[in-house]
């Protein structure tokens, strides 16, 4: 992974950076590599992260459709 560092703006590239691994998810495969994860925990955490994606898909498409409502919108300070 590359990033450019553009006027010697060293603190935009690492903003940049954190931007990209944080959106590939490899800080959230790193806390896990942390420790061993057993064969039966892992079949389960990915068992629980699939269902929390089918209901999130579900959710948006119920506000998609009209079904349910949306998140309200947050007051301007």
């Amino acid at each position: 992974m590359q990033v450019q560092v553009r006027d010697n703006n060293v603190d935009q590239a690492l903003r940049v950076l954190k931007k990209r691994l944080q959106r590939e998810g490899v800080f959230r495969e790193m806390r896990l590599r942390k420790y061993y994860e057993k064969p039966s925990e892992m079949r389960n955490r990915e068992k629980q992260e699939a269902v929390r994606r089918t209901r999130k898909a579900a959710r948006k498409q119920a506000i998609r459709e009209g079904l349910i409502a949306g998140p309200k919108p947050r007051a301007a300070r």
